[in-house]
């Protein structure tokens, strides 16, 4: 079988990428080892209730410039219930607090917060990050990926920031945001996350109204359908071929099957990259590089309810080491279609905090505590249903060192790139940055047919006081 480009993985990268090339008039083989598509942001169907349920709860902000321009190109964008007024609560051991969206210039768009926060943080708590924002404020994407060396922990101690606010606000948002404790966690990838914070506003968070993958996945493979291509399932990649010349030419599946093709789009998580580059010489650098990018494991906890228990959408558990599960969804309260039945809540228990160990019922045991201590009304509920999926990669752990790795889209071999949340697109690992990097090895490949062309979107980058004093010192 022969196509004008093979992408290999139908996650949101990949099929992001064969989206833009479909609609550039491309024929595209699409493969995919497991049986759907989505890849770490595909759905699955309970076989007790019927219910499509999401592999581990899932968050779009609209932040997500690249994944809502694909919903959009797709006609998909209208299911995303926006949460555009609260942007969070949060759940402590003093109880709920809500902390509501503000779209002031930045830095003024804290302000709103502050004496929220300040019931949970003392002043000095809060003052001790003056020398930490001044830093951030005044980092660019480059400049900030000097602090790629040092753990999160360490560059926060270094800064001055109070052990209260390190436990409160740190912990709880690089858990909840990189999937990974401050102990290992890259000093840039957390000085990503809070110079953005601190300079930019107004952003908030969006539910899928219907299952995650269906936003996004059957339209994507319809489009390559339409475009000539094809999509297969159960199709893993076991080699690449090589012509005369030491370009790409084609791939080799593990069932045997040969696919030819001139050029290639590799959107393999990093440890399935790693198996299929060492199989090529021009591959090997990269090869070596994806194997030091290690998975961060969750586990999704899903309960039925026999009545409504809140009506809340979503909040999130402040960390603690007593903790399991940081997120929580009530899904009743986000898919209309599930009229007027019973909560159903997905719980999310992130890296350090996901217990291998446990078994479901202890995880169950444990996770109704924590619904219960938010929504009292569940010790009155009927469980009608549990189920915990575990699911060993959320995202690559943002390791000390790991910025500094993160590949471009480009490869050494010729006809040959890669794309993936984990490649270098000056974002978090996340729905967001795959779909930045889907689009920008697009970019690659049509400009390597001759059709340079402008698909991807910028990613986010600080306005206001922070904006001004990024620019400064950039000059400087």
């Amino acid at each position: 079988m022969t196509a004008d480009v093979i992408v290999a993985g139908a996650g949101v990268a990949g099929l992001r990428c064969a989206l833009a090339l479909a609609d550039a008039g491309l024929r595209v083989t699409v493969l995919e080892a497991a049986p759907m598509p989505g890849g770490r942001a595909s759905s699955w169907t309970d076989e007790t209730t019927g219910l499509q349920v999401d592999i581990g709860p899932h968050v779009i902000t609209s932040e997500h410039r690249n994944f809502l321009a694909m919903l959009q190109r797709l006609g998909t964008d209208d299911q995303v219930l926006w949460q555009d007024r609260r942007l969070i609560t949060l759940l402590d051991a003093k109880g709920a607090l809500r902390m509501p969206v503000c779209g002031w210039t930045p830095p003024l768009h804290g302000l709103p917060l502050a004496p929220r926060a300040l019931t949970r943080l003392s002043i000095p708590d809060a003052w001790s990050h003056m020398r930490l924002a001044w830093r951030a404020a005044r980092l660019d994407e480059q400049r900030l990926r000097e602090f790629d060396g040092d753990d999160a922990l360490a560059m926060l101690r270094a800064m001055g920031v109070r052990p209260r606010a390190i436990d409160w606000f740190w912990r709880s948002a690089m858990l909840a945001l990189l999937n990974v404790s401050l102990e290992q966690c890259s000093g840039a990838a957390a000085l990503r996350v809070f110079r953005l914070m601190l300079g930019r506003s107004g952003w908030y968070f969006g539910f899928p109204k219907v299952a995650l993958a269906s936003l996004y996945a059957p339209g994507a493979c319809r489009a390559v359908v339409r475009s000539g291509g094809q999509v297969l399932f159960g199709a893993r990649v076991r080699r690449l071929r090589l012509d005369g010349d030491g370009r790409f030419a084609g791939v080799e599946t593990a069932d045997g099957h040969l696919l030819e093709a001139p050029r290639c789009v590799l959107a393999l998580p990093p440890h399935d990259l790693a198996g299929v580059a060492a199989e090529t010489d021009a591959l090997q650098g990269l090869a070596t590089t994806a194997s030091y990018f290690r998975p961060a494991p969750y586990q999704s906890t899903y309960v039925w309810f026999d009545r409504r228990v809140t009506r809340e959408r979503f909040w999130a558990r402040t960390w603690s080491v007593q903790n399991l599960n940081t997120d929580f969804y009530d899904l009743a309260n986000i898919r209309p279609a599930l009229g007027s039945r019973g909560s159903v809540i997905a719980c999310n228990a992130i890296g350090p905090q996901s217990r291998a160990e446990w078994s479901d019922e202890r995880i169950v045991e444990h996770t109704m505590r924590e619904i219960e201590q938010f929504a009292p009304q569940a010790r009155q509920a009927r469980v009608l249903h549990t189920r915990v999926h575990r699911i060993a990669m959320a995202v690559p752990q943002p390791r000390p060192g790991t910025e500094l790795l993160r590949p471009g889209n480009a490869t050494a071999l010729p006809g040959a790139w890669i794309a993936g949340d984990w490649t270098d697109t000056a974002l978090p690992c996340s729905m967001e940055s795959a779909a930045r990097s889907g689009a920008l090895a697009a970019e690659g490949v049509l400009a390597d047919m001759g059709r340079p062309t402008s698909i991807a979107k910028e990613a986010p980058e600080t306005y206001g006081l922070p904006g001004v004093l990024r620019r400064r010192a950039a000059a400087t």
